[in-house]
């Protein structure tokens, strides 16, 4: 007897990792650039859950995974805000973690640079007007680059930061 579930294990679950997605290779060489010439060779983020579902955070992840290998574009992820060059913020700021939030930002090093990633960042998302938060990222923080989606994929991050290195190196802010 067949039933539902044997027939999803015969389908391809999983991108071919052998095969490197040309328009990701072009992406990740125009940021590499605009990262060589705005920090000299590398930036490095530092993630922060705001109040999010973790749907942004998995497409952050999977950055770091053999198909995207951001680190080969000059981009590292960072446990502390004292090395991070750029925040991303993800979920809608939670009134519990408003202290928290401004406390990251403070802690980073000048310049610093702030980016809000997936809707519940943006504008609060589904969450707005609740009770439980404040709304986006915007609410407590100078937020540089919005990155909406829910979530957003790993190549529309990619676009953000991009867009984000062209505006540092012409000197404009938001």
């Amino acid at each position: 007897m067949v039933n539902a579930f044997s027939c999803m294990l015969k389908s391809k679950v999983t991108e071919n990792v052998l095969v490197r997605n040309d328009a990701i290779e072009k992406l990740g060489r125009l940021l590499k650039r605009e990262v060589d010439a705005v920090f000299g060779g590398s930036i490095a983020i530092r993630e922060l859950d705001s109040g999010s579902d973790n749907a942004t955070e998995i497409e952050i992840n999977a950055l770091n995974n053999a198909f995207y290998d951001v680190e080969r574009f000059g981009i590292s992820f960072v446990a502390s805000p004292r090395h991070a060059d750029v925040l991303l913020v993800t979920g809608a700021v939670t009134h519990n973690m408003a202290i928290a939030v401004k406390k990251t930002y403070e802690a980073m090093p000048s310049p610093k640079f702030v980016i809000a990633v997936g809707d519940d960042a943006c504008d609060g998302g589904i969450f707005a007007g609740s009770y439980a938060v404040l709304g986006g990222a915007e609410k407590i923080l100078p937020v540089d680059m919005k990155i909406p989606g829910n979530p957003p994929t790993p190549a529309q991050i990619l676009e953000g930061l991009l867009a984000l290195m062209r505006r540092a190196k012409e000197g404009k802010r938001k």
